[in-house]
């Protein structure tokens, strides 16, 4: 995987914005990566399925997108590697089916959760549980950028392993912050 060139197409996104940011877990930054700038993008869509395809080797595990922010990459990374994938909700729809977990997921299978940006890791727990009731084999989560506050370690707290393609010391590195 070429590192610098994911760093410098998600800069050249905008994706990386800097101020006062509230973030989804409550807490506060300095910076925010706006996933949804790169998500959009053509070029760092392509990259970032090429990575996740590197990361994921030949093991046959199906892939999970988190909803919604996931989404996108979990749809480029399938159609890069010919893996089948899941959605996992954050909560269960009031309307329709109401699963937790849409596509085709069978007991035993293993799975691996690709997500945008973590820093908690707490919608990645969330997803591997829901993942795991529903009868998965759940040990790894691949992210784009890895805000290095805590999500590994949380996620090891859940027998999760992290994987980012870049993380925040990189991503921030050289832009004067």
């Amino acid at each position: 995987m070429d590192t610098q060139r994911l760093i410098d197409a998600l800069r050249e996104t905008d994706a990386v914005r800097f101020g006062e940011f509230e973030l989804s877990h409550g807490g506060t930054s300095d910076y925010y990566v706006d996933k949804y700038r790169f998500e959009t993008d053509p070029t760092s869509l392509s990259l970032i399925s090429e990575a996740f395809a590197e990361l994921l080797g030949d093991d046959g595990s199906k892939l999970a997108g988190v909803a919604l922010g996931a989404v996108p990459l979990v749809a480029v990374t399938s159609v890069e590697t010919g893996r089948p994938y899941v959605i996992a909700r954050k909560q269960q729809k009031e309307y329709g089916t109401a699963n937790l977990i849409e596509g085709d997921l069978e007991d035993g299978d293993e799975v691996i959760i690709i997500e945008d940006i973590a820093t908690t890791g707490q919608s990645a727990i969330d997803a591997a549980q829901a993942l795991r009731e529903a009868g998965a084999v759940v040990d790894r989560v691949l992210v784009v950028v890895d805000r290095e506050e805590g999500a590994a370690e949380n996620l090891a707290e859940h027998g999760l392993q992290l994987e980012a393609l870049v993380t925040a010391t990189q991503l921030l590195e050289d832009s004067g912050r």
